[in-house]
Formats: structure tokens, C-alpha cells, sequence
């Protein structure tokens, strides 16, 4: 059964994985940037020119959902208990 404690471990594991995903993933599109982009316009026919902005839009938005989906009821859980 699930209880709070285990409810916050849960979230406090996911907002940690979660948060490195998203480092990796800014690393990665950092570092090998054209390999990235050559590979990417190559299979979705996207303009080499438009990727960087798509990028940013999916960081942004995955960002804001680690934010509301797991750092905010992780800390919601910590403050109650």
C-alpha cells in the first residue's frame, strides 16, 4: 500500500532522474551540437535553421513539467509531514 513516506522517496527519485535527463540532454545538444542537428533535420525534415529554437522549447517545457509534476508535490509532501 502506497503511504506518504513512500510517496515522498517516490517523488524525490523522480525529480532527481528527471532533473538529470534534462541536464544530459542540455550537455548533449551543448556539446555535439551539429552531429545533433544534422541527425535530427535528417529524420523529422526539419530546417537545420529551426532545431535550436525547437530545442529550447522542449527544455523549457520539459522543465516546467519536472517543476509542477515533481519538485512541487515533493516539497508540498515535505512541508505537510
Amino acid at each position: 500500500m502506497l503511504d506518504i513516506n513512500f510517496l515522498t522517496i517516490f517523488l524525490g527519485w523522480c525529480s532527481i532522474i528527471n532533473v538529470g535527463v534534462l541536464i544530459f540532454s542540455f550537455l548533449f545538444i551543448s556539446v555535439f551540437r551539429n552531429l545533433v542537428i544534422n541527425i535530427h533535420s535528417g529524420l523529422m525534415g526539419v530546417k537545420p535553421s529551426e532545431l535550436p529554437q525547437l530545442y529550447f522549447h522542449y527544455m523549457s517545457m520539459y522543465k516546467i513539467i519536472i517543476v509542477v509534476f515533481n519538485i512541487v508535490p515533493y516539497f508540498a509532501i515535505k512541508i505537510m509531514t
